[in-house]
């Protein structure tokens, strides 16, 4: 007798707040239940969020006052599961952990609102978020079964390029396999986490604990992620399941987009360059360096009497504090110095920040409407700076891959909104493609190579 499932994989993208997108979780869910799928994946980072083009105001060896206000905002945003730093495994999966006193849960409560989803819609729900325990993050997957609640959760073990200065690096003890049994179909199913499929150690060891169904949430949106996902199928001879989210700028959360202050009847406005808070400005100078950046300095009588004022924009692109200054002075950052210009006098203004921390200055709007116009340059670089956030930073390419490498479903691309690809799948072709490959046994020659991982059983779990 056939052991087939439908499974799906959700195209979706984080809404405003956590609150929303669990919303839109139990829809897409409660939709998937209707259509008689069994198990659904949801893309990396879904819950709080992949702040895709944020930079964080960091470069190598400095970090600036708005970036921390951006990571406290991504901070308050991440989901407590109640969890500890270096992770309880089954004590918390099992609920062992002790709870605070007047509590009946440990966290913020989004894991039981999972399981209810889950129960209600009978759908084994798998779901990528962002975690948040001490004071760290962590991109973590949470497997949420129908009957049992949650069964188990892992953290991302390797973060990639400018994720790493946000996310911590979870434990490889967390990239156990589950297994479950879904309408009598045996599923052995374990998660690598975007680009922990491009660790060859990391992929095989999951090869070695039998997983016959490959999760892989992810944020690559390139073209090159396909031929990757069905080389992992083929080579573990495993069903393999890829969410990525599709999204457009004007999508991205309001601190990535940095957004203006909102304007008051008869002011003139400006965005504080690292908090993005609203100040009054007053009438300034401005000069530019010889590469054409510009530096906007305070009247003469303002810096002599304010010395702590940020005069300067240093090579490294943030802001260093300078003495007061005369026009014959040189701005010095670590490696290339400027020379002052003769200033000229600016009239009252708007200001914004710009890509690389260089501040922009507009003419005071008449109205909120002109206002909000002067504030279409972003924060985060894009090709165009006028298409009113229509521009994909995110185009999807979702898939769903039989146990042979055969595209079964997908790639889905610019699909924003109720992208949801389905399939049935055989889980015995997993058995049937281990005539001539068996990656972890009859082809692994384990006589000669061995993989060892710290704090996890490699062996096939019960």
């Amino acid at each position: 007798m056939p052991k087939k499932l439908k499974v799906a994989v959700a195209q979706a993208h984080t809404l405003a707040n956590n609150s929303e997108t669990l919303c839109a979780l139990k829809n897409t869910t409660r939709e998937a239940s209707e259509a008689g799928i069994h198990l659904i994946l949801f893309p990396e980072a879904y819950l709080s969020g992949y702040p895709r083009t944020c930079t964080f105001g960091a470069a190598v060896g400095a970090r600036n006052a708005r970036g921390r206000e951006q990571f406290l905002q991504y901070f308050h945003s991440a989901v407590d599961l109640g969890d500890t730093p270096a992770g309880g495994g089954d004590d918390w999966v099992e609920r062992r952990l002790p709870v605070a006193k007047g509590k009946t849960y440990r966290g913020d409560g989004i894991r039981e609102e999972l399981e209810i989803i889950a129960r209600e819609t009978g759908v084994f729900v798998i779901t990528g978020l962002v975690e948040r325990s001490g004071g760290s993050l962590y991109c973590a997957v949470l497997y949420i079964c129908p009957r049992l609640g949650c069964v188990g959760k892992r953290r991302k073990v390797m973060p990639t390029g400018s994720e790493r200065l946000i996310w911590a690096q979870g434990s490889p003890s967390t990239l156990r396999a589950i297994t479950t049994t879904i309408a009598g179909v045996g599923l052995t199913l374990a998660a690598a986490i975007c680009w922990e499929n491009y660790m060859p150690l990391l992929r095989h060891s999951l090869y070695s604990q039998n997983v016959n169904l490959y999760l892989a949430p992810t944020a690559d949106a390139k073209d090159t992620w396909l031929p990757l996902m069905r080389t992992v199928a083929a080579e573990g001879r495993t069903v393999v399941l890829s969410a990525n989210q599709c999204i457009k700028r004007k999508s991205l959360p309001w601190w990535v987009r940095g957004e203006p202050p909102k304007a008051m009847d008869g002011e003139e406005i400006t965005t504080d360059k690292h908090t993005s808070t609203a100040r009054l400005r007053r009438k300034s100078t401005i000069t530019k360096t010889e590469d054409d950046h510009e530096i906007t300095w305070p009247p003469a009588d303002t810096r002599s009497s304010k010395p702590g004022v940020s005069t300067g924009m240093a090579a490294d692109g943030l802001n260093h504090v300078n003495k007061p200054r005369s026009a014959r002075d040189v701005i010095s950052g670590d490696d290339v110095q400027y020379r002052k210009p003769q200033s000229t006098t600016r009239r009252l203004s708007v200001s914004t920040n710009m890509d690389e921390h260089h501040e922009s200055k507009w003419p005071l709007a008449d109205n909120q409407s002109q206002l909000e116009g002067a504030f279409k340059t972003r924060s985060s670089p894009s090709p165009s700076q006028d298409d009113g956030g229509e521009e994909f930073v995110s185009r999807g390419g979702s898939c769903i891959i039989g146990a042979m490498g055969e595209v079964l479903a997908g790639p889905l691309w610019d699909v924003e909104h109720g992208g949801l690809l389905v399939a049935e799948v055989d889980f015995e072709d997993c058995e049937r493609g281990r005539l001539d490959l068996d990656v972890a046994g009859s082809y692994s020659r384990n006589d000669a190579f061995k993989l060892n991982v710290e704090g996890l059983d490699l062996s096939p779990p019960p």
